[in-house]
């Protein structure tokens, strides 16, 4: 659905995005992450066609950005951050003029399906500027699926929503994914850990992490707590990973996410070799953690090559 080839954006001297290149195929929820200046907004107007890259190339559904931005267009569905509504119009009329300029052919049943979809047919007749934030990004969802789009951009679309609007949102983007490519930039971790497939993080306008969310949380790591000198636990794992100082005792790395034979077979070295074994966990990866160490340069992805590989069959 969505093809990028080394996407670049100056502005002036300042380099906002660098060579970015990715895939992301029809159906995929995509979690688009990275701090404040990473590039994410760029990117996602870079792929809507309202701003043109300074080099490279994307792609949607066949159709290059840069050179048909209208048939483009009108094939995604857009809610960046702000979204900018008209708040003396009745979200009824502001979606009905949406649809218009859409070109919805049955735009009765449209606006019907769409307030159904938001919850908002018992707003249908406020004026957008009487209501609340929550309610104004339902809006702001709402145009931007008016015209059942093949694929959704999503900036922040649960800013300002309480937790059971929050949930009713995210039921509504899955919804969407059975029929819509969805890409979601969040600064919520827990909204990407819900409803995303995969996850992009960006850091200084690169990409630096681009995994499948179920890759991205196994860990090839093992602790070991033990008072056992390290030369010892080393001689009694050797062949099987690298042993390294962690809290009150050591962090074994795998070469790959271990299956349970390998961990058992871990444990009958330690115990073979005459280490006394007080704790022994595979480590768990969240995606806060993760994020924060892409973020920082100190990431190690042990899956990467793997998950790469498998973008390259997608």
């Amino acid at each position: 659905m969505i093809d990028a080839e080394g996407i670049t954006r100056r502005y002036g001297e300042t380099l906002a995005v660098n060579a970015v290149s990715f895939s992301v195929a029809g159906g995929e929820i995509v979690g688009l992450l990275g701090h404040n200046g990473a590039g994410k907004t760029t990117i996602m107007k870079m792929l809507t066609g309202y701003l043109e890259p300074s080099a490279g190339r994307a792609r949607v559904d066949g159709i290059d950005v840069a050179e048909s931005p209208q048939q483009v267009q009108q094939r995604l569905g857009y809610l960046p951050e702000n979204c900018p509504v008209y708040p003396e119009m009745t979200v009824l009329d502001y979606l009905d003029y949406v649809a218009g300029l859409r070109g919805v052919a049955d735009r009765a049943r449209a606006l019907r399906e769409v307030l159904d979809a938001t919850d908002l047919a018992g707003r249908a007749f406020d004026a957008i500027g009487t209501l609340s934030r929550g309610y104004q990004q339902r809006v702001g969802v709402a145009q931007a699926i008016v015209h059942a789009p093949q694929l959704l951009i999503l900036d922040e679309p649960t800013n300002g929503l309480d937790p059971s609007q929050t949930q009713h949102m995210r039921e509504l983007i899955q919804r969407l994914a059975e029929k819509a490519t969805v890409i979601l930039s969040t600064h919520i971790m827990q909204e990407v850990d819900a409803i995303c497939d995969r996850v992009m993080i960006l850091r200084g306008g690169e990409l630096a992490l681009d995994e499948r969310l179920d890759a991205l949380k196994e860990s090839a790591r093992v602790t070991l707590a033990t008072d056992a000198a390290q030369a010892d636990v080393e001689a009694a794992v050797d062949g099987l990973g690298k042993v390294a100082p962690q809290g009150e005792g050591y962090a074994i790395d795998f070469d790959y996410p271990p299956a349970p034979q390998h961990t058992a077979e871990l444990a009958n070295r330690l115990v073979a070799g005459g280490i006394a074994v007080h704790g022994l966990a595979a480590e768990k990866r969240d995606l806060e953690t993760v994020f924060r160490q892409v973020t920082e340069g100190t990431f190690a992805a042990q899956a990467t090559e793997r998950v790469q590989g498998q973008g390259e069959q997608r």
